[in-house]
């Protein structure tokens, strides 16, 4: 993966992110990767046609699914299914290790009685937002066996493809064994309404956003935009544009040679004074010790 794009999310025009692929050619994504406090690519809401499959190689983590918090040790693996809002999150200030593998559910297609029989019904369902494999599942081993061996084989297109059939046959028995009651399924009805919103954030951050319009972009109350907000992301939608902004900062200031003014202008911010100070409150440096850190990590 380019260096210059982990963490950059680039979305469709219905506000889906567009995968940054291994090989343009070839629906997957694999990486042997690492998450703590403040990296760009932690609580980063997204969604994609794409399932997404993480299993922790040490420490702990969470993902957010939908709003719902589920927590990750090492040697778990969790499922997200098709079009959810998911993010990851750092837990107790440290780093986790993770395997994680964004791929579409197409390459498994080989029919359509295939993808009608096997595909569709988990990836069509909204009972099935995601899935959990812990210590209580009987699966959870061999899934953790199957992801732990897909970076070695994340150029090889036929490699991947018999793995990730391994995978979803694992991921079909435990679906099979979930009910709509289970504590692990929530459906959940405000999930547009958030997506929506995420769109016209992304599509208007460089100008004013007010919660006026963020509310109206899903024609909803501020009261209920306020609770949605909170729900999904954990922060108000005026905080989450800050933040939002802050990252589009970060992935100037990484991939860029801009001055902090351009920045500044090019991220809706009044000024690079104002800019520096939301910055730093999201990723604990100014915006130039951030350049700075990066460039000599990088280096």
């Amino acid at each position: 993966m380019n260096r210059d794009l982990m963490g950059l999310i680039v979305r469709n025009d219905d506000g889906a992110e567009i995968v940054n692929y291994d090989d343009p050619g070839f629906p997957s994504y694999i990486y042997d990767g690492w998450i703590q406090p403040k990296v760009t690519w932690e609580k980063v809401p997204h969604f994609h046609e794409d399932v997404e499959l993480v299993s922790v190689k040490s420490g702990s983590m969470a993902y957010v699914v939908n709003g719902k918090t589920l927590m990750l040790h090492e040697g778990d693996t969790i499922f997200v299914n098709s079009n959810q809002i998911h993010y990851s999150m750092s837990v107790n200030d440290e780093t986790a290790k993770y395997v994680i593998c964004v791929i579409h559910p197409s390459i498994l297609t080989a029919s359509v009685k295939v993808e009608m029989d096997a595909i569709k019904p988990i990836t069509d369902n909204p009972d099935i937002p995601y899935v959990r494999f812990r210590y209580i599942n009987e699966f959870t081993k061999d899934m953790y066996n199957l992801m732990m061996e897909l970076p070695d084989i994340r150029n090889d297109a036929f490699a991947i493809t018999m793995q990730f059939f391994k995978i979803w046959e694992i991921i079909r028995k435990q679906c099979a064994v979930l009910g709509k009651d289970d504590p692990e399924v929530m459906t959940d009805s405000h999930k547009q309404l958030f997506k929506s919103m995420m769109l016209y954030i992304s599509e208007n951050y460089q100008e004013t956003v007010t919660l006026d319009g963020i509310a109206a972009s899903a024609n909803i109350s501020k009261s209920m935009c306020n609770n949605i907000f909170h729900k999904y992301v954990g922060e108000s939608p005026v905080s989450y544009v800050m933040h939002f902004r802050a990252r589009k900062v970060a992935e100037y200031l990484r991939s860029t040679d801009m001055s902090l003014g351009q920045i500044a202008e090019k991220t809706g911010f009044n000024g690079v004074s104002y800019m520096s100070e939301t910055f730093k409150k999201f990723f604990e440096a100014s915006p130039r010790d951030y350049r700075k850190q990066w460039r000599r990590n990088d280096g």
